[in-house]
């Protein structure tokens, strides 16, 4: 008996034949196109081509009959001959046509051969935006710099430069800014609370707090103890002096000045305590005062050159090797302090080349160079002004309130020490290291200044060891000898300024000639220990008197023995 084929199953099998004619010729298209990609490029990310994966299409049957097409097609293998541009357009419309014909497949992959998104289509995740909140406010008076707006937030655009930051504020403007009048939102932490005086001594955190003479008023600083922190407090009970507190935490991480009142953070505990005493000498009531505003490297971005007209020159503060230095002001707003050169003095425009890498020489212990007049002559050199003047003359008008602070002045070797570190990792040597070339500020702050400035020195006298306006009494045996400068020289004369520091200002070696003085330091012979210091701090001096450069510590070392020696003595 002959079977009988209805016409419905005979259209059935008709179109199941052509399904699969058609997966296999698409097949052949997919395995062609695969190859075409994997030879232009990788797919994005993980580097394999759509070839490695294989696609499967069954017929309405699936448990009877199945096509399975893959890379192993016998079209798969074909190498496209075409050009580059040809094999993209014939990608690109295939790839149109999987899309949007009759497979049933569609294609989810947006990249385009060569590694190109097709338009609209993100290829990369965004770069993460930097926020940076402005801990101090800023002025801008150059064009292409930015005012700051105190605690506002700032979209930073480009921070390649160490100093100066393209950043874009809420209204959309972009311009520069100080980078260290601003902090990372996500780092911000303590420094957005006006109580938080961070790396500040003992020492000069009491001198700041009894200049206000306010009961009540305090800060909170980093401790002597890494990882820790200390309250310091006013009280006029019984009389007037500062009390210090260490801010601890119990076992479940809250931190407490008394236990019985624990907070889960250090500003709700200063909160609390501005309410209750609990245990403190008297309630938290102020800070003292808006933080010290910080020198900027240079007065504007990208601006050494200043022109005189953009100075006011006030009154003389002093004279020196160089000239006279007078107070001055840069566009009527911000203090300076203007070196007027005499002609013939120093080697002006070698130190003039030099003068924009000291711009941008920045640390918290050196006296910033703003930048210079060098258009006409004399030249003048713009600094930081430091309101107290040089610490030999400070150490001197104070002898009596300072000569039996101990503490005190060891923060301020270890403030110039800080800032010699800082030199000698920049591989910066000073040559003329004293108490005399160091400047105080407010709240007891101590800066190295002229740093650098000896070496374009014209006269023979000063230069040569052998003349009387060389500093003989701070040189060590190899620059007496050799005229051989190093951060080792610098250091001997590092411990020549502790002991000024110690004694007050008195001159190392007393009466004694240049000559005897270089007889007593070739023979070994140093400087006594000064009536005021501690045997622990003129070890320390002792170290940097060694005979030979290769025996002194280095100034980081010196900062670290120091800081031991400090905690020691508050303890």
């Amino acid at each position: 008996m002959i079977p009988c084929v209805s016409l419905t199953e005979t259209s059935v099998l008709g179109n199941m034949k052509e399904r699969v004619k058609e997966m296999r010729v698409f097949g052949c298209r997919l395995n062609f196109w695969n190859n075409i990609s994997a030879s232009l490029a990788t797919e994005k990310g993980t580097g394999s081509s759509p070839a490695q994966n294989s696609t499967r299409s069954t017929s309405p049957n699936s448990n009877t009959n199945s096509t399975v097409l893959n890379s192993s097609g016998s079209l798969g293998n074909t190498t496209p001959t075409s050009s580059t541009a040809q094999q993209q357009s014939l990608v690109s419309t295939f790839k149109s046509s999987i899309t949007n014909g009759s497979t049933g497949i569609t294609n989810t992959d947006t990249t385009m051969p060569g590694g190109t998104a097709t338009p609209g289509t993100p290829t990369t995740k965004s770069k993460d935006v930097k926020i940076v909140v402005a801990l101090y406010p800023f002025k801008a008076i150059e064009g292409g710099d930015l005012s700051l707006e105190k605690n506002a937030e700032y979209e930073v655009i480009d921070d390649s430069q160490e100093h100066w930051w393209k950043v874009k504020d809420q209204h959309g403007t972009i311009g520069y800014i100080p980078s260290n009048y601003v902090k990372a939102k996500e780092f911000l932490g303590l420094d957005r609370y006006e109580w938080y005086v961070g790396d500040m001594s003992r020492q000069r955190a009491e001198s700041l707090l009894k200049q206000g003479d306010k009961e009540g008023c305090f800060v909170v600083r980093k401790s002597s103890t890494k990882g820790l922190y200390t309250l310091s407090l006013h009280t006029k009970v019984p009389q007037s002096h500062v009390k210090h507190y260490h801010i601890k935490q119990n076992h479940r991480s809250e931190y407490y000045l008394s236990e019985k009142h624990c907070c889960e953070t250090i500003p709700d505990l200063i909160n609390y305590h501005r309410h209750n005493s609990g245990g403190l000498a008297c309630r938290l009531k102020s800070s003292p005062c808006d933080r010290p505003v910080p020198p900027t490297a240079g007065l504007s971005h990208d601006k050494w050159e200043i022109h005189p007209s953009e100075l006011m020159l006030l009154e003389e503060l002093g004279s020196g090797q160089f000239g006279v230095v007078r107070r001055g002001k840069w566009r009527g707003s911000i203090d300076t302090a203007v070196k007027m050169m005499k002609g013939g003095t120093m080697s002006e425009d070698d130190f003039i080349e030099e003068a924009k890498v000291m711009t941008k020489l920045q640390h918290q212990n050196l006296v910033q160079l703003y930048g210079v007049c060098s258009k006409h002559r004399p030249i003048y050199i713009v600094t930081e002004y430091m309101k107290h003047g040089s610490l030999l003359n400070y150490l001197r008008r104070h002898e009596t309130s300072l000569i039996g602070n101990m503490g005190l002045l060891l923060d301020m070797c270890i403030q110039v020490c800080k800032g010699m570190s800082y030199l000698e990792r920049h591989n910066y040597i000073h040559r003329d290291l004293a108490a005399r070339n160091c400047l105080v500020g407010s709240e007891n702050v101590v800066k190295v200044a002229d740093f650098g400035l000896a070496r374009y020195v014209l006269d023979d006298q000063y230069t040569s060891s052998g003349g009387t306006k060389f500093p003989i009494k701070w040189a060590p045996p190899e620059v007496l000898n050799y005229t051989r400068f190093s951060s080792k020289s610098d250091v001997w004369a590092y411990g020549v300024l502790m002991w000024e520091v110690f004694t007050c200002g008195k001159m190392p070696y007393g009466r004694l000639k240049n000559t005897e003085v270089v007889e007593r330091v070739q023979r070994g012979i140093i400087l006594e220990r000064p009536k005021a210091c501690a045997k622990e701090i003129y070890d320390v001096m002792k170290e940097c008197w060694a005979h030979g450069p290769e025996d002194r510590p280095g100034f980081r070392i010196l900062k670290d023995q120091l800081a031991l020696v400090a905690q020691g003595l508050t303890d």
